[in-house]
């Protein structure tokens, strides 16, 4: 049993949280399920931009605080969570809104990317995150087109924790492709948020700000007090920087510009990764006009959904 589905994607600091708040509302019967591979871990809220207490209240939440920093979670974990839920709100004959920025998440549930085989292997993973960490991603990137040159075409190796996932994937299942999706069982629709570069750098400079204005010191140590500053969640954008600025061995302003510059290229990288995905209906920053234009659209989708 699937409800429908209304899929926010884009990249970070696009607004996706304020248009799924007030799309849930406008529907009026709508739950929101988070796609975000940080925001599964409890203590991590600021630095995630996760939704807080008032907007909870307002419309139910799902995928968020599911474990502790210092548990694993896999996108198999995340996939039978988000299963559970849309069988709860297809029971309740209720509109799910999944929303984030992982694009691996969204795929999977709303594409049905088949994830039981994928290869996980805690050993490995180990292995190649130290080399990581004590190379670098170029050497690792390497391996990946020497060994697995399939693989390696279709994974941004630029991106540490993809080339990771993928030698990890490629020593356990060998050199082949992803399984193919089987789609989402149910009505689907996906809107994604973009910004002018300018503007969205002026975004996420002031995000960036607000985060460490508000709170962000406190929250890195309160997590360090009680798991260290080495479990694996804390490669999350702004922590590490954090965790300088705690220790003395950053400043603040430092801090923020060096969270503000990762928190960038991250963004480029999930544009190249939403470029890649079809039937995406895309919108402006989330300002009055685009959620009134997705609450139309979106509205449209659900009639034809239930004639």
């Amino acid at each position: 049993m699937a409800p429908p589905l209304i899929v926010i994607c884009g990249a970070t600091a696009t607004g996706k949280t304020r248009l799924s708040l007030a799309l849930a509302e406008a529907i009026g019967n709508a739950h929101i399920l988070s796609a975000d591979s940080r925001q599964v871990f409890r203590g991590m809220d600021i630095g995630t931009a996760k939704a807080d207490a008032e907007m909870r209240r307002r419309v139910p939440h799902h995928g968020l605080d599911l474990v502790d920093p210092d548990d694993s979670f896999s996108v198999v974990d995340y996939v039978r969570h988000a299963h559970h839920v849309l069988t709860k709100i297809a029971q309740e004959s209720a509109v799910a809104i999944m929303v984030g920025g992982t694009g691996l998440y969204l795929r999977a549930v709303a594409r049905g990317v088949p994830v039981g085989d994928t290869g996980h292997d805690p050993a490995i993973r180990a292995g190649l995150e130290a080399r990581l960490a004590a190379g670098g991603v170029s050497p690792l990137a390497k391996q990946l087109r020497d060994t697995a040159p399939g693989v390696a075409a279709v994974t941004d190796l630029a991106n540490p924790r993809r080339v990771v996932r993928a030698l990890e994937r490629v020593a356990t299942t060998g050199d082949r492709p992803s399984p193919l999706p089987v789609g989402y069982p149910g009505p689907i629709i996906w809107f994604g948020l973009y910004a002018d570069p300018t503007l969205h750098r002026a975004m996420i400079d002031r995000r960036t700000t607000a985060q460490f204005a508000g709170g962000l010191l406190e929250e890195a140590s309160a997590l360090h007090q009680r798991y260290g500053s080495s479990a694996a969640p804390f490669s999350a954008i702004g922590y590490g920087e954090a965790f300088a600025v705690l220790s003395c061995r950053s400043s603040m302003k430092a801090a923020v510009a060096a969270t503000a510059q990762r928190t960038w290229a991250y963004a480029r990288r999930q544009r190249t990764w939403f470029r890649g995905e079809p039937d995406v209906t895309w919108l402006p920053v989330a300002d009055e006009r685009t959620i009134s234009a997705t609450v139309e659209a979106a509205q449209a989708f659900l009639d034809r959904s239930h004639p």
